[in-house]
Order: structure tokens, then sequence, then C-alpha cells
């Protein structure tokens, strides 16, 4: 097969299209022919070195992958060869095939195509695990996402309005603004032009938001614990400018506040399968009905795996970036 080799990593220029053997499906696990991959901040972050794969996963970039089955392993019997489904991968999507769990796949929703089928399976695992779970998100709160224009952003601004909740964000400029605010975010905030902080606490009367969804880190801590109303929970999915920092924690005991996060990969396959099952039961249907859909900015040829990652890290892009694979 063909697929996108990263040697010992760097720039973006490091990645190259070689060939090399298929993988094979083991106990518990499908086959998939792969159509498109989608692209996420940690396979940038795997290619530069700084988020090495687990022991037992796949060398090969890619998280979440869209195609159709074609082999099962020993044991697998909710899946038949020729299902189109999406996936999350422990790595390997960057490839013309790919082995994922069974139990980490999901039917492709109907009259949904496989490039935005691939744009799915991380943010939606992400977005529910962290949201849903950690921090216990339910129906007439108010949430904050830092990030709103990225594609876990606007997955949760969907996941706001999909269970009732209030949606603000924080973006980089006022056309992600707009977006954002299209995609049924209540108030949009541009972090260049103001203190986020201070609009949240005019938006809400003072009182602030329940729960805060961050992938900035440690220069957002202060601001954040401020933002936050009693028995609020903030969640850490990432720490693009860092994670070392000061804050006064007087809030987290005055204000009863939980600090949380998680990642997704190194988490057991039964935790994952969880997050799927949930997944199946809350999301996919309304994915299936057109009422909750990725926004796709741009599509690259796998050959072009580079520019992607580029463009990525220009921080230029709504939404999801997909790579295409193989034929529809």
């Amino acid at each position: 097969m063909k697929y996108i080799d990263h040697g010992a990593g760097g720039t973006a220029d490091c990645m190259k299209l070689v060939d090399g053997p298929a993988p094979q499906a083991g106990p518990g696990q499908i086959l998939i022919e792969v159509v498109c991959a989608g692209i996420n901040r940690p396979d940038v972050l795997q290619r530069s070195g700084r988020y090495p794969p687990p022991p037992d996963a796949s060398p090969v970039l890619g998280l979440e992958v869209a195609g159709r089955v074609v082999a099962v392993g020993a044991d697998v019997t909710a899946w038949k060869v020729g299902a189109g489904v999406t996936a999350l991968t422990p790595g390997g999507g960057y490839a013309e095939y790919c082995v994922a769990a069974a139990s980490h796949a999901l039917p492709i929703p109907v009259g949904m195509d496989f490039a935005t089928a691939a744009a799915l399976p991380e943010t939606w695992f992400t977005v529910w695990a962290n949201l849903v779970d950690l921090g216990r998100l339910r129906r007439g709160e108010r949430l904050l996402v830092h990030g709103g224009s990225s594609g876990i952003g606007l997955a949760a601004i969907q996941l706001a309005k999909h269970l009732g909740v209030e949606c603000m964000v924080t973006v980089g400029n006022d056309e992600k603004a707009a977006f954002c605010h299209k995609a049924g975010a209540a108030h949009a905030i541009n972090y260049r032009t103001a203190d986020f902080a201070e609009k949240v606490k005019r938006f809400t009367a003072g009182t602030g938001v329940d729960v805060i969804l961050d992938m900035v880190g440690a220069p957002y801590l202060r601001r954040n614990l401020a933002s936050l109303r009693r028995d609020g929970r903030l969640v850490y999915i990432a720490f693009l400018e860092g994670s070392k920092g000061e804050a006064d924690m007087m809030p987290v005991m005055l204000k009863r506040l939980t600090i949380t996060g998680s990642t997704m990969r190194p988490r057991t396959l039964t935790e994952k399968t969880a997050i799927r099952d949930a997944l199946a039961a809350n999301i996919w249907p309304a994915l299936g009905r057109g009422e909750l859909l990725p926004h796709l900015f741009a599509r690259f040829p796998l050959a072009q795996a580079a520019a992607a990652h580029r463009l990525m890290e220009s921080n230029q892009h709504i939404g999801k970036i997909v790579l295409e694979v193989g034929q529809p």
C-alpha cells in the first residue's frame, strides 16, 4: 500500500508518500480500505516529535478514517466485508489501508460522503468524552469553548445546541466569529481585540459559565477560573500555548470548581468503546438527519499531506481538513 512516512519527524516537509506492506486485521479488528482520512492537531504534534504514539500503535499518522471494510478479524460479527464505516484509529490513517478496533467503528450516516464522515470520529469522541462525561454538561447550562472555529470547537457548538446549552466561543478574527455565530454560538469573542473574561462577565451579567473547554492552556488559567460560576468545570484537551503557569487557586475553593482534562489516544479499548456506544445512541441519529454536520475547509490528495499540515499550522482554516486517499 501507499502511506505517508514522516521518518524521524520534523517540519511538514519530512512527510513523504512511500510504499510498504498493508496491515492485517487481528482479533477484534477490521481492516479498512481508506477513502478519506481526517487531519487533527495530534498528527501535527506527532510529526514534529512532541506526541509519540503508544507502543502498540501504528507509527503512521492518522487518527480517523472513512472507507470500506475489506477484512475482519477473529470474533468480529458486527461488520461485514463491504460495509462503509468511519472509525477512530490508534494511528495508521494516512494510508490506503488502516486497522481499527471493530468496536471503535460507526456506520457512515445516511446521505453523508466519505470525506465528511472521515471528519467525525476523533472530533466527536473527544467532544463527547470531555464535555459530557468529564464536564457533565447538561441542558440549561452555559459553555465557553476556546478555539471555537476549530473542528473540535465547531462540534462543541453543535453539541451545545443539541443539548440545549448556551455556548460562547473565543476565536482569532472576525471572520471566524461570524462563522461560529452562524453555527449556533450565542457569542463569539475575538481574543485579539477583547479580554474574554470581561466579555463573559458582561454576557452572563457577572454570573459566569458552567463549563469551559480549553485547548490553549496556561495563559488562560487565571481568566478561566474567573469566568466559571459556582460548581463550574474547567476541562483541558490540549496545551497549545503551554502547560506551565501560575494562578491564584482560591477561586477553586470558594466556587467549588473542578479542573480536569484528558487525552483520547491512551484510553483503553473498553473506554473508547463506551464513548462509541454513547455517540451511536445520542449523536449518530442526529447526523443521519443532517442536524449535526462538520464543516470541511479543505481537501488534499494523500500525496499532499505536507500542504495539509502547513494549512493546519497556519491556523487559517475553519473546521476540518481531510486527505483524499482512495476512490469513493
